[in-house]
């Protein structure tokens, strides 16, 4: 969900912006860090890079000033770390401000932050819970994209709610939410199939690859005995 440019006034766009900038500079170094020790990730990382352009491009009108549509972020954030999506997330979004008219330079430190940063640490925490609980795979990342586009909107609804806080900034962030739930409940629950969908086809072709990053584990086989015994 994007803020649209100009639509946010000093010091908004600006607090934002130093809000963001220390977990992109991170996910920077967790970048480099990735590509040196796992260089076999880096076809991973523009799949997951790809697989976010295409989801939040797909945009429908919303509140005033604002759009929604799928971000593609969640399973980014399982599949390679919240701290890389945050970067990836800002590729996305300043590629779309300067050719799609989507977003914007003075609010990409907020669509950073709700986009890139606040809704991929809700899904990785949500897998990261799930996994340790052991619930199916499926209905894991389900949750986890689903949730954390949810997630997302709930951030860019308090966001806009902070400086129009009209009669209060709990009143505006309910009015928000309950207009951009329309929109954006449909949207997570497709978000979440797709991942689904993405997540199997990884999971099948680059089991070792995703086990080499700690996403899954790969099932033990214990080598069957010579001669029956």
């Amino acid at each position: 969900m994007h803020i649209m440019e100009g639509f946010l006034p000093h010091p908004w766009w600006e607090l934002w912006f130093a809000v963001s900038i220390p977990v992109v500079l991170y996910g920077i170094y967790r970048l480099n860090r990735m590509s040196k020790t796992t260089p076999e990730a880096k076809p991973l990382l523009a799949l997951m890079g790809a697989f976010i352009f295409v989801l939040s491009a797909l945009k429908l009108p919303s509140v005033t000033g604002s759009c929604s549509h799928p971000t593609g972020a969640g399973l980014s954030a399982v599949v390679i770390g919240p701290a890389i999506t945050s970067v990836l997330s800002l590729i996305v979004l300043i590629f779309q401000a300067l050719l799609l008219a989507h977003g914007g330079l003075t609010t990409l430190g907020a669509n950073v932050f709700s986009m890139g940063i606040a809704g991929p640490v809700v899904a990785y925490a949500i897998w990261a819970v799930a996994k340790r609980a052991r619930i199916p795979s499926s209905i894991g990342i389900f949750l986890a994209a689903s949730l954390g586009d949810l997630f997302t909107y709930v951030t860019t609804s308090a966001q806009l709610a902070l400086f129009l806080p009209n009669p209060t900034f709990f009143e505006a962030l309910i009015k928000f939410g309950t207009i951009f739930a329309v929109t954006q409940i449909p949207l997570a629950i497709g978000e979440g199939i797709l991942a689904v969908i993405l997540f199997d086809f990884l999971a099948k072709y680059k089991m070792e690859l995703l086990s080499t990053l700690k996403v899954i584990r790969v099932p033990v086989t214990v080598p069957a005995k010579e001669g029956g015994k």
